[in-house]
């Protein structure tokens, strides 16, 4: 799916302001993440694995840039084999691409037990949720995606059976257009972080697939077998005097 707007948005001075925050968080939770394969889907114009050393990192999506995919695919329908992937990232798919519960039971599925996804996604409860109800800016990216709270999201991963790490808070600057004014703006994120810290624009939520281990429930045929004997009478012994 193209998402219109996009490709102005990513070189704008307001992409460019989250972009950076997201990256440096994302490069480094994913820098302690080991395995063999990870994934990113969305996003296939930035290397969001390149912090990390796993050796075979692949990008997925539906390909509407060529080259810049290395498996074409619908997200819903993930073409990797279940309990194959050590890390997934999404970056912004939630909020701009349907049927997201879908999306996150594929990745439930191909993540190994005890791996790792990374999500990010634009806060409805911010600066950034305010503005989409500006006239001017719901046909525009990034205001025209179904924002997920970070309680929301967490909700659905933990019915999933993830344990979630608390969600990092960034851009807590007003969404302006110019890098001029987000400038201006830029002692916000320093005050929002100590302050209003889940009121910034973006979000990070690291989470981890768990797998509760099933317990084996033999016969206890072994069991009866030991009670039976313990309570079976012992024939007493014939007196050699004849009592």
């Amino acid at each position: 799916m193209s998402i219109p707007g996009l490709e102005d948005w990513l070189v704008s001075p307001l992409g460019r302001y989250v972009l950076d925050w997201e990256c440096t968080r994302i490069d480094a939770v994913v820098a302690d993440i080991f395995g063999y394969n990870a994934l990113q889907l969305g996003l296939p114009q930035l290397d969001l694995l390149a912090g990390n050393r796993i050796p075979f990192r692949q990008k997925a999506g539906e390909g509407s840039i060529a080259g810049a995919v290395d498996a074409s695919c619908d997200l819903r329908y993930l073409p990797f084999a279940a309990n194959s992937i050590d890390l997934v990232v999404l970056p912004h798919v939630l909020e701009f691409y349907d049927d997201p519960h879908q999306i996150l039971r594929e990745v439930e599925r191909v993540l190994i037990p005890e791996g790792q996804v990374v999500i990010t996604g634009f806060n409805p409860l911010s600066l950034f949720g305010l503005r989409r109800y500006l006239p001017a800016c719901s046909r525009d990216f990034p205001w025209q995606g179904q924002y997920l709270t970070a309680t929301r999201t967490k909700d659905w991963l933990q019915l999933l059976g993830f344990e979630v790490d608390r969600a990092s808070f960034g851009c807590h600057a007003p969404p302006c257009r110019t890098r001029k004014w987000l400038h201006r703006w830029q002692w916000m994120d320093a005050a929002g972080e100590q302050a209003w810290r889940v009121a910034g624009g973006v979000y990070l939520i690291r989470a981890v697939k768990r797998v509760h281990s099933m317990r084996l429930i033999v016969p206890g045929w072994r069991e009866r077998n030991a009670r039976s004997k313990a309570l079976s009478p012992i024939a007493q012994k014939e007196s050699p005097h004849g009592q």
